[in-house]
């Protein structure tokens, strides 16, 4: 998802009206909620339980290492701000990289795979996966960003709906999907990039939802799955079964009521999940790479609070935990599942 509004009303109230109307104009649309209660957040005590470590570093970027082999979801780390979305040009932030890799403990990968191409799921992506030595898996929208950051061609591996791609203990397959409703930036992207460049050039591409398995030693399989934004198609993960989900959520509070049910029903009722980990609701442009804390996206484009409320509702009914992930810390996605 990308959520770009507050810095074009600002600056086009700057423009129209002077700096008193930007500055009212700012302070109504920072207004946000406030981040999840420690009550629902991954317990401490989940960290180092299970065979798989999972890591989260915000929006939808999620590292999941058995010990033997590491994959990575989507490497967004860079957070540029609002203003230079908007108005400016934006770029992979090397340092950033490099620190967020090093807080999820990431020294190598054999994968980085991309839920689609907006830059907030993808602009980090390509450098990702050069300095870790990762394959880049995605749409043909994000194989063109990895061409034009020179990724060589065999580390270029272009996602398939259905088709299983093993890495060590995991397999990974992806599930065609829609984004949340009315994305920026629609459609493919059909040249190399090459950044800074504006951020309308990451257009969105394919969007995916991204089924892993991972089996044991002992032979048991787990499995989960990472839908990164608000949307679905009706039966899409009909044979997908997953006992834990990465939800994202962004815009979700903002949706019908009868839009979140339906979001339910195909992202967790369909797939038989127990567990659900709610990623992508934190504000990814307030430049805030480094913070450990994250904050909820302002409230006029999203409301957290709802979202809350509606998962505690499911919980309450239908028995289906939620914890939100704590950003750099390490814990076991199937505790409690």
């Amino acid at each position: 998802m990308v959520v770009v509004t507050r810095g074009r009303a600002v600056a086009a109230a700057a423009i129209v009206s002077g700096p008193a109307l930007a500055t009212l104009g700012y302070l109504a649309l920072s207004k946000r909620p406030a981040p999840p209660p420690p009550t629902e957040w991954v317990a401490e005590s989940a960290s180092t339980q299970g065979p798989v470590r999972a890591v989260f570093a915000g929006v939808s970027t999620v590292c999941l290492d058995d010990g033997e082999t590491t994959l990575l979801v989507d490497g967004f780390f860079s957070r540029p701000p609002a203003r230079r979305v908007l108005l400016g040009r934006i770029a992979p932030d090397v340092a950033a990289i490099e620190d967020g890799l090093r807080r999820m403990a990431v020294s190598s990968a054999a994968a980085v795979i991309v839920t689609h191409s907006h830059y907030d799921h993808a602009l980090d992506a390509p450098e990702v996966a050069r300095q870790s030595g990762a394959d880049l898996i995605g749409s043909a929208s994000t194989l063109m960003l990895g061409r034009g950051a020179g990724l060589p061609a065999d580390r270029l591996r272009r996602a398939e709906p259905g088709e299983a791609m093993t890495y060590g203990a995991f397999e990974v397959r992806v599930v065609a999907t829609e984004h949340s409703p009315k994305p920026a930036w629609p459609g493919p992207i059909t040249g190399p990039v090459h950044p800074p460049t504006r951020a309308s050039a990451y257009k969105m591409g394919t969007c995916f939802i991204v089924h892993i398995t991972h089996t044991d030693s002992g032979g048991r399989r787990r499995r989960l799955l990472l839908q990164a934004s608000a949307g679905y198609v009706p039966g899409s993960l009909l044979d997908a079964p997953a006992e834990v989900a990465f939800l994202g959520v962004p815009t979700l509070g903002k949706q019908p009521p009868q839009y979140r049910e339906a979001y339910w029903r195909e992202t967790v009722t369909v797939p038989g999940v127990r567990r659900v980990l709610p990623v992508h609701w934190d504000d990814f442009t307030d430049g805030r790479s480094a913070d450990d804390d994250l904050r909820p996206l302002p409230s006029l484009f999203d409301d957290l609070d709802v979202t809350r409320e509606f998962l505690a509702a499911k919980r309450a009914a239908e028995g289906v935990e939620f914890a939100f992930p704590r950003r750099w810390r390490p814990f076991d996605p199937w505790a409690g599942a």
